[in-house]
């Protein structure tokens, strides 16, 4: 089966779990994929093959526990040990779409933003100067820190695994995180000076731009759940 079968026929066949060995499994399943650079297919081959053995296993009335021991953590590197790493065009295609998506959402929020400025603040021109050094260093300046921002609430959510942590405690943590990446980059925004050329764009144009790239990383996701 293609990346996107075995996504579909995951998600319905966990529904059949008990509460106790969802958990459990589903603890592994989240552990497991946030390994980062194995192969996505290899990775939801072997989390489908562990959930028809729980499905079994639970209809002889045993739990995940009887299954796979009392240290899921343990476990589940063992099997992240013996996944294969995922080949270059792989990681391309993954790259692109984190980029693309990350541009799309970025550019379509700065476009609205734009939109909303030009309604309620009283403007004459329907345009937006916009300076195209500044536009380019706040872009490359956003794009490590989104990268790394990701890899660390990715790192909390893989590390929250097996944890018996409040649902109110992990709210308020990521919620945090949010708010710091937020903070972050709207310093970047306002420490970059105004330098270089300077265009006018419409709001329309910026947030149709976003949209525009945001459907272009759900391409290559597509592109990449069908090899």
């Amino acid at each position: 089966m293609k990346v996107e079968e075995l996504l579909t026929h995951n998600n319905k066949l966990r529904v059949k779990l008990t509460e106790e060995n969802r958990k459990y499994y589903e603890d592994m399943l989240v552990y497991i994929r946030l390994s980062y650079d194995k192969s996505e297919k290899e990775t939801e081959e072997i989390l489908s093959e562990l959930l028809g053995h729980l499905i079994e296993a639970q209809q002889e009335g045993r739990t995940a526990e009887d299954v796979f021991g009392k240290d899921p953590k343990k476990y589940a590197d063992n099997i992240i040990g013996e996944l294969p790493k995922m080949v270059s065009k792989e990681r391309l295609l993954l790259g692109s779409m984190s980029l693309l998506y990350f541009l799309g959402v970025s550019v379509f929020f700065i476009g609205i933003v734009r939109m909303i400025n030009q309604y309620v603040i009283p403007i004459d021109q329907m345009t937006n100067e916009y300076y195209i050094l500044s536009v380019v260093v706040k872009t490359l300046t956003s794009i490590p820190i989104a990268f790394l921002l990701i890899f660390g609430a990715l790192q909390y959510l893989r590390w929250a695994c097996f944890k018996n942590i409040s649902r109110v405690k992990d709210f308020f943590i990521l919620w945090g995180w949010e708010m710091l990446s937020i903070g972050i980059f709207v310093l970047v925004y306002y420490l970059v000076p105004d330098i270089g050329p300077v265009i006018e764009v419409s709001g329309w144009f910026v947030a149709l731009l976003g949209i525009f790239l945001y459907l272009a990383g759900s391409f290559v996701k597509r592109i990449s759940t069908n090899n």
